[in-house]
C-alpha cells in the first residue's frame, strides 16, 4: 500500500517535470525559439532539430503518465459516487491519450495548413476537449461526497482556468502565452490530484 502511495505521488509530479524540462531544455538549445512569439509545439515540428526528442519527452511519455494518474484516480472512486465522477476520469483518460498523441503527429512548421499540422491541431483539441468537461465533471460529482471538497474545487478550478486560457484568454494574449497557461493548469491537476484523492477518498 505505501509503495501504490509513493506511485501516487510520483507519477503526476513525474509528467509535469518531464513536460516542463523539455519545454525548458529544447527552448534554450533551438535557435532563435521565443516562448512569447513560438508555440510549444515548434519544439517538436517536423524539420527542427532533435525534434523527436522532444516529441517524446514533451508529450508522449507525459501524456502516458498523465493516463495513469487518470487510471489512479478511476480505482480511488467510490461505488457511490455520482455517474459523473466515472465518466469524468475516464475523460480524463483520453485527454492523457490525447496529450500523447500530440507527439506522435508533430506539427509541420513549414506548412500550417498541411495535413501533418491539421492532425497535431486535431490532438490538441482531443486534449482540450476531453480535460475540460472531465475535470468539470469529475469536480461536480466530487462535491456531492463527504470528504471530497478540496478534490471537488481542484478538479473545477483546473477545468474552468483551462477553458478561459485555451478559448478566452487568446483574445488578449499572444497565443504562444495563452497556451502556456492551459498547460501550466493541466500541471498542476497533475500534481495535485492523487495525493488529494488519497487523504480524501
Amino acid at each position: 500500500m505505501h509503495t501504490l502511495h509513493r506511485i501516487d505521488r510520483a507519477i503526476g509530479v513525474l509528467a509535469a517535470l518531464l513536460f516542463v524540462a523539455a519545454v525548458a531544455g529544447f527552448g534554450l538549445a533551438l535557435p532563435g525559439y521565443d516562448a512569447m512569439r513560438h508555440p510549444v509545439a515548434l519544439l517538436g515540428a517536423i524539420g527542427v532539430p532533435h525534434a523527436q526528442a522532444f516529441s517524446v519527452l514533451g508529450f508522449v511519455l507525459p501524456g502516458v503518465l498523465a493516463s495513469a494518474v487518470a487510471v489512479r484516480l478511476l480505482l480511488r472512486v467510490p461505488r457511490t459516487a455520482p455517474w459523473s465522477m466515472r465518466v469524468g476520469v475516464q475523460l480524463l483518460m483520453l485527454a492523457g491519450v490525447g496529450f500523447a498523441a500530440m507527439g506522435v503527429l508533430p506539427l509541420d512548421a513549414n506548412d500550417i495548413q498541411s495535413p501533418a499540422s491539421q492532425y497535431h491541431a486535431s490532438a490538441w483539441m482531443v486534449w482540450v476537449l476531453a480535460f475540460v468537461p472531465g475535470t468539470l465533471m469529475y469536480g461536480l460529482g466530487a462535491l456531492r461526497l463527504p470528504g471530497w471538497r478540496a478534490q471537488a474545487l481542484l478538479h473545477l478550478g483546473c477545468g474552468a482556468a483551462m477553458l478561459l486560457a485555451a478559448f478566452v484568454l487568446q483574445q488578449w494574449l499572444p497565443a504562444p502565452l495563452a497556451q502556456r497557461l492551459a498547460f501550466a493548469c493541466w500541471a498542476v491537476w497533475l500534481v495535485a490530484a492523487l495525493p488529494l484523492a488519497r487523504r480524501q477518498g
